[in-house]
C-alpha cells in the first residue's frame, strides 16, 4: 500500500490532500478516514489504497501510521491512574532487581510480560 503525509485537510469541507511518498498528490475525503476519526492534521503519516475518482487519484481505506497528537492525548489514561500503574511497576521491577542481584534471570514468559508492560507504559508516557 502507498504511504504519504497529509498536505492539508479542511475539517469544515471534509476533504484534503495527501502528498504520497512517490510524489503524487492524492485526494483525501472524510469517508476514507478510519472509524471514529473526523480530522487529520497536516504532516500526519498515512497508509492508503488508491482509486481513480472523478477528479483524479483518490485515497481509500486510510490507516494512520502516526496518530495526530490530539487523538493520542484523548486516549491517554488519567494521570491518577498512571500514578498507580507506575507505582505497581516500580514494585514489580524492584522484585525483579532482587532476583537479578542473586544471579537469577526471570523465565522467558515472565520476561516477555515485563517487557510488554514497560513498552506500554513508555508509550502512554510518550504520547
Amino acid at each position: 500500500m502507498p504511504t504519504g503525509k497529509v498536505k492539508f485537510y479542511d475539517d469544515e469541507k471534509g476533504f484534503g490532500f495527501i502528498s504520497s511518498d512517490d510524489g503524487q498528490e492524492v485526494f483525501l475525503h472524510a469517508s476514507a478516514l478510519p472509524a471514529g476519526v473526523t480530522s487529520v492534521k497536516a504532516g500526519t503519516r498515512l497508509e492508503f489504497g488508491i482509486a481513480d475518482g472523478k477528479r483524479g487519484v483518490q485515497a481509500l481505506s486510510v490507516r494512520m501510521l502516526d496518530a495526530p497528537p490530539s487523538l493520542v492525548k484523548m486516549k491517554r489514561k488519567p494521570a491518577d491512574d498512571m500514578a498507580i500503574i507506575v507505582e505497581d511497576l516500580v514494585k514489580l521491577l524492584d522484585g525483579l532487581g532482587g532476583d537479578l542481584r542473586r544471579g537469577r534471570y526471570p523465565d522467558n514468559a515472565h520476561s516477555r510480560k515485563v517487557a510488554l508492560l514497560l513498552r506500554r507504559v513508555a508509550d502512554e508516557l510518550d504520547a
